[in-house]
């Protein structure tokens, strides 16, 4: 249904300049918005095309003023912009109940609030509490918990004694709790260390797309409250994260390294096994990390380093054609120098 800009703005904590009655019914970027539509802008130039466009309203967070178009102002365009979409395009609302080709087993509790979408398997004194939603193809393995409105898409698999929190989103094809990677060399074979922990992932949590977690060798790998994992990222066994961290796309971590809070992973960046990541710390894409970084520090680099260090040896790797040109220069010098005083020895 179509909101007023005076409904929106009291939903983003902002304020209407111009038309509170307006009515919006869609959100779009300014190139494509069409009349009814809010659109928004964070700089001058995203707003000169906004109030060029169809929109019916922007939304701001700088001090712009507009004689064509209804404005609401907000303290922060990017939060008001997360806040807003959901108005406009609310998640799906599924029916509770198991479909007819779930299989579900006589001891797990699924709560009658809950949905199981067709073909899942929910397995021996599972627990699926209230509002959760099983999009179809999923397999939740004996013993596993489910927080209430957690949601698992479409064929993620659970290993036994995964234990997940309250308000979890696992996209399509992630696997959480498989067999850590450990074997031990004897008599000439790779023989197989067993992997008897389990996954304990806590609440808001988002794990994307195609992403694995295996699970500890003894005791859980551990996913912190509020952390966000991109598609295709690799967690090791006994692995821990902090609170909020931010692990990007195709990232790995080995054996046992603990992550602090609020750590940002950037995309392919890789950490070894046994290590200590600090607090607030930030690695730079594609960075091999090898040892422990205190908090707040950025690395990046291969092996990664502090930024300042790597900066440095990047500005001097480019000066090297320079200097390999001057020293050639001095050497020539040099040698002229050294013949022309030979030839005037008697």
């Amino acid at each position: 249904m179509p909101l007023t800009a005076a409904e929106i703005a009291k939903a983003i904590d902002g304020e209407v300049l111009g038309d509170r009655s307006v009515e919006l019914t869609g959100f779009a970027p300014a190139d494509k918005a069409r009349a009814g539509d809010l659109t928004f802008a964070e700089n001058q130039t995203y707003f000169n095309r906004a109030e060029q466009s169809a929109a019916a309203a922007i939304m701001v967070d700088g001090q712009f003023t507009s004689t064509k178009k209804t404005l609401i102002r907000v303290p922060n365009a990017r939060i008001a912009f997360a806040k807003v979409l959901p108005l406009f395009f609310p998640e799906p609302v599924f029916v509770p109940g198991i479909h007819a080709t779930a299989v579900v087993a006589a001891s797990a509790q699924v709560d009658p609030a809950a949905h199981v979408g067709p073909h899942c398997v929910v397995g021996e004194q599972a627990r699926i509490d209230p509002r959760c939603v099983l999009h179809g193809g999923n397999h939740v393995g004996a013993h596993c918990v489910l927080g209430a409105d957690t949601q698992l898409f479409q064929n993620v698999v659970l290993y036994p004694r995964t234990q997940v929190g309250q308000r979890v989103r696992i996209h399509a094809g992630a696997v959480i709790g498989s067999d850590g990677f450990g074997y031990v060399l004897d008599s000439g074979a790779h023989r197989k260390v067993p992997q008897i922990g389990y996954v304990v992932i806590q609440d808001d949590v988002e794990i994307g797309a195609n992403t694995t977690i295996d699970r500890g060798a003894l005791g859980p790998t551990s996913i912190g409250q509020g952390t966000k994992m991109d598609n295709l990222v690799q967690i090791a066994h006994n692995v821990a994260t902090g609170e909020h961290c931010l692990i990007v796309a195709q990232a790995g971590i080995a054996g046992s390294t603990k992550l602090g809070n609020f750590v940002t992973l950037a995309g392919q960046v890789g950490l070894a096994g046994h290590l200590k990541i600090g607090n607030n710390v930030t690695v730079a894409a594609q960075s091999g990390v090898m040892h422990d970084i205190p908090d707040g520090e950025k690395w990046f680099g291969y092996p990664a380093q502090s930024d300042r260090q790597t900066k440095r040896q990047i500005l001097a790797i480019q000066q090297l054609p320079e200097l390999i040109r001057r020293v050639a220069e001095l050497e020539r010098k040099l040698g002229e120098a050294g013949g022309g005083s030979h030839a005037r020895k008697p």
